[in-house]
């Protein structure tokens, strides 16, 4: 399988400082998911260097910044999947910031990426639920905007 992280589509990447990478997530749980990525491939938390590390705590914290700016969630859900059995899908290690408003499910209690999942949501096929959490390309550029500034 070719690592779409190691792999990422220009227009996915927010972020790079050549350690780690900020990428739009194509399948998003909820608008402005994005994804905190090493730019090495590793597949677990104890692959990485102490200097990794660093930078993946300074890349959540990056992501949370800049979309406060740019699109004013009232929190956010921090998590990662490690492993088929925890619903990790691509084996490249990989961090989900996913903002969060006040009223965008009716029971926020869960999972990090099921947090954001309503009844409605479930009703949905996993392509309309992707769409439905994308990004406009406006707001992507306005996220871009943060990143850069």
């Amino acid at each position: 399988m070719e690592c779409p992280f190691c792999n990422a589509k220009r227009e996915a990447i927010l972020y790079d400082d050549g350690i780690i990478r900020i990428l739009v997530d194509s399948y998003p749980a909820n608008r402005g998911h994005l994804l905190v990525v090493p730019r090495r491939h590793v597949e677990s938390p104890n692959e990485l260097s102490p200097e990794e590390k660093e930078a993946l705590l300074r890349g959540i914290e990056l992501a949370m910044e800049k979309l406060t700016q740019a699109l004013r969630p009232d929190g956010f859900n921090v998590g990662i999947n490690l492993g088929k059995a925890a619903g990790q899908t691509v084996p490249h290690l990989h961090v989900h910031v996913i903002p969060r408003w006040e009223g965008d499910c009716s029971h926020p209690r869960g999972g990090v990426r099921k947090a954001v999942l309503d009844l409605e949501d479930e009703n949905l096929s996993l392509r309309e639920r992707w769409e439905k959490n994308r990004m406009s390309d406006e707001e992507i550029e306005v996220l871009r905007k943060a990143f850069r500034s």
